[in-house]
C-alpha cells in the first residue's frame, strides 16, 4: 500500500512537471506572424478593444484608438490617441516601418523624435500575429510576448469573433486572461 501511495505522488509530480514544461514550451516558442500583411489595406482607424496593461498607456481611461496613414517614402505615419482620467484627449505621433520585404508583417514603430531614429533602441516591434480576411480584427504583439492589443475597425466587436480570436491567442502561448476591456464610446 506504502509502495502504490509513493508511485501515484512520483506519477502526479510527473505529470505536474510535464504539463508546466508543456506550457512553458508554448509560451517560449517562437510567436509567429500572420503569412502577409497588406499595408494599404491596414491603413486606416483602428479601435483598441483589450490590451496588456503596459506603462506607457497607464493614464488612458477610455477611447484609446490608432490611425495610420501611408507616408509617401513608404513609411507611415502613426497616430495614437486615448481619453484621460480627467477627460482629455491624449494624441502621441509616431513612425512606423516594415522590416523586410513588402508583406512582411512585421514593423518596428517608434515615438521619439525623428533626430533619434537612428538609434535602434527608440524602435519597437509591432507584429501582426492574427487578422480575418476582412482586415477587421488584429492582434498586434512582439517576440517576447510582453505586449498585445487587439484591435478593431470599430468601437465595438463581435463577441464571437472575439471570443475566437482568445482561443488563437491563448494556442499561441498568451495570457488572455491578462487582457485588460478598453472602454470605448464614453
Amino acid at each position: 500500500m506504502r509502495k502504490a501511495f509513493g508511485f501515484i505522488l512520483v506519477a502526479v509530480a510527473l505529470i505536474g512537471a510535464l504539463s508546466a514544461q508543456a506550457a512553458d514550451t508554448v509560451a517560449s516558442a517562437q510567436l509567429k506572424t500572420i503569412a502577409s500583411l497588406d499595408v494599404p489595406r491596414y491603413m486606416g482607424r483602428w479601435y483598441e478593444v483589450a490590451k496588456y496593461p503596459n506603462r506607457f498607456q497607464k493614464e488612458c481611461v477610455a477611447d484609446t484608438s490608432a490611425t495610420y496613414s501611408l507616408n509617401p517614402d513608404g513609411t507611415v505615419q502613426v497616430i495614437n490617441r486615448c481619453r484621460q482620467k480627467n477627460g482629455a484627449f491624449e494624441k502621441a505621433i509616431g513612425q512606423a516601418r516594415q522590416v523586410g520585404d513588402l508583406g512582411s508583417p512585421k514593423l518596428k514603430v517608434r515615438f521619439a523624435p525623428a533626430w533619434l531614429s537612428f538609434l535602434p533602441f527608440v524602435w519597437g516591434d509591432y507584429w501582426v500575429i492574427d487578422i480575418d480576411s476582412n482586415y477587421q480584427l488584429v492582434a498586434v504583439s512582439e517576440p517576447k510576448r510582453e505586449y498585445l492589443w487587439v484591435l478593431s475597425r470599430g468601437p465595438t466587436v463581435d463577441e464571437q469573433s472575439y471570443r475566437n480570436l482568445l482561443g488563437r491567442l491563448s494556442s499561441m502561448g498568451f495570457d488572455v486572461t491578462k487582457l485588460e476591456p478598453t472602454r470605448q464610446g464614453q
